[in-house]
């Protein structure tokens, strides 16, 4: 079972840092159910539900300012409520805590996907894959990989400089290719 299962199936958690023990508060039953449905099926939280998990994460955070896992769980929600700066900046936060957190990496790694912002995805999944100790965790990482590489390939990435003259040279090689198929299909014709 990982820490972060221990956070949310126990009421009272004690987790092993990278540098001291810490021991967390208790998770309010509300928190570890609305933790539960986030997981199970995050557009089944209503609005309200939520504002109330983020908020009690928060607070959660501010009592265990370093424990890294509670920071992804924030993160995780922020992504939830759609405010991708703040999920940014704590599963950053959850990162320079836990460089050697497998989730803290691979989440962030999604939510730089999820942005297309492919560059920072691919590294910190790679991170994660680095840093995975079971089966499990290769997989997902494998599979979050494969889409980052899948976007790449499909041009879905966004961020930094395009020049007009690489979209001059996309319909130069277009234009070839159609201009290829019509003589292939006008020697099929002949023939």
């Amino acid at each position: 079972m990982t820490r972060v299962d221990v956070l949310v199936r126990t009421g009272v958690a004690e987790v092993t840092g990278p540098a001291d023990s810490v021991s967390l508060a208790a998770v309010p039953a509300r928190t570890q159910h609305l933790l539960l449905r986030m997981f199970a099926d995050p557009s089944l939280l209503e609005p309200g539900e939520r504002a109330d998990l983020v908020a009690e994460l928060r607070a959660w955070a501010t009592r265990s300012p370093d424990v890294a896992e509670v920071r992804v769980l924030l993160g995780m929600a922020l992504c939830v409520t759609l405010d991708a700066h703040a999920a940014i900046e704590e599963l950053s936060h959850a990162v320079r805590l836990d460089p050697h957190s497998f989730i803290a990496q691979l989440k962030l790694g999604e939510l730089w996907m999820r942005l297309r912002v492919c560059d920072k995805a691919e590294h910190y999944t790679r991170q994660a894959a680095l840093l995975a100790r079971t089966l499990a965790q290769s997989q997902l990482a494998r599979v979050q990989a494969a889409s980052i590489r899948t976007m790449q390939r499909e041009g879905v990435e966004r961020g930094g400089y395009v020049s007009p003259w690489r979209w001059l040279a996309r319909l130069r090689r277009l234009k070839t290719r159609l201009r290829g198929r019509d003589e292939t299909l006008a020697v099929a014709d002949a023939g």
